[in-house]
């Protein structure tokens, strides 16, 4: 297949960018997939509607089919079209934080969106994303559109259109590129049918920020495991892992350092994946830094980045040091710990017992 590939700005009505827009949105309605920005990281988008177009999804990322996806809207009536009983509590999530990386999971309208984008499930997960071109696909194709990742299933979700060609080129219908994506990590996904709700998988909205607006909200015990049957992406297998093993490395820099040069002395090449404020630090074959622990934020933009740096560098293992887990942290570490497969090395302080 050979994928069509559109370069555009913001300014979804310009001469220039709405026609691109508008063939974007065609291969939508003719059931293809297309990749294209949104404020987290970049999506591989289908129409929900259709069980032909959902399933080219999962066959693009080779994704299992009980993982289910996020259906994106651009209007409250598309979700009235999708989803029932919507809580009060839910609305004043959707006011506070819509468009923005917040996924919420309703009861689902019988038949109303494709079979395969719910695994079989009674839920069905809808986020309004804040990004012009991703709201103008939407509308100009005419349906919510189904859209997990645009990578290859367990690794590095995409946050700039090449990391999509990377993986994709030739397997989907087209690319449209619209610059880096903003937040860099997915969205904040809450369960809404639930009293409290519970936050399934953490993200671009931090819990302190949801609580500020609904009150206290649970977190699923298996954002720190893995579930049987996941009710939200990234609930249960292993995602945005490079291709070598990544261990979470609990402990100061200089036993992190000692870990690295025992590794090296093995002949190894090794990684390491840190903040700014500490990566000159290390002495290793390959020191990737990842924004600061005094922004947040800026490591939740480039973790992705980085993590699909290593892939390309011919490292035979990567540690990361440990990230705050306040705010967007929460979601960084989360996405560390899928990473890494839940392998975590720590260190036995001599004043512990």
């Amino acid at each position: 297949m050979k994928t069509t590939y559109w370069s555009v700005d913001n300014d979804v009505n310009s001469k220039k960018n709405y026609p691109q827009i508008v063939k974007a949105a065609e291969l939508i309605k003719k059931n293809e997939v297309v990749a294209f920005p949104t404020e987290t990281v970049y999506g591989l988008g289908a129409n929900a509607t259709s069980d032909e177009a959902v399933a080219k999804i999962f066959a693009a990322k080779g994704r299992p089919a009980d993982n289910p996806l996020i259906v994106h809207i651009a209007t409250f009536q598309q979700l009235k079209q999708i989803a029932v009983d919507i809580s009060d509590t839910a609305m004043k999530l959707m006011r506070t934080f819509w468009p923005g990386p917040l996924t919420l999971i309703f009861n689902k309208k019988p038949g109303a969106v494709s079979r395969l984008v719910t695994a079989g499930l009674n839920t069905v997960a809808v986020r309004m994303p804040d990004h012009p071109l991703a709201m103008a696909l939407i509308r100009e194709s005419g349906h919510p559109i189904a859209a997990p990742s645009a990578n290859k299933s367990g690794k590095p979700s995409p946050t700039t259109a090449k990391h999509v060609q990377d993986d994709l080129d030739g397997i989907v219908a087209g690319i449209v590129d619209g610059g880096p994506a903003g937040v860099g990590v997915e969205s904040t996904v809450v369960d809404c049918t639930v009293s409290p709700p519970v936050i399934l998988r953490p993200g671009g909205i931090s819990k302190e920020d949801i609580e500020a607006v609904i009150g206290p909200v649970e977190e699923d015990p298996s954002i720190a495991s893995s579930v049987s049957k996941p009710k939200s992406p990234g609930m249960k297998y292993r995602h945005y892992a490079p291709d070598a093993p990544l261990y979470l490395a609990d402990g100061e820099q200089q036993w992190i350092q000692q870990l690295i040069d025992e590794k090296m002395a093995a002949g190894l090449k090794v990684g390491i994946l840190a903040p700014q404020e500490t990566a000159s630090f290390y002495k290793a074959d390959v020191v990737v830094p990842c924004g600061s622990k005094a922004d947040p934020k800026s490591s939740a933009q480039t973790l992705y980045q980085a993590l699909r740096f290593f892939e390309n560098s011919g490292v035979d293992i990567i540690f990361s040091e440990v990230f705050p887990r306040t705010g967007v942290g929460a979601a960084i570490m989360n996405r560390l710990e899928k990473a890494a497969s839940h392998r975590w090395m720590k260190q036995h302080m001599k004043d512990q017992d």
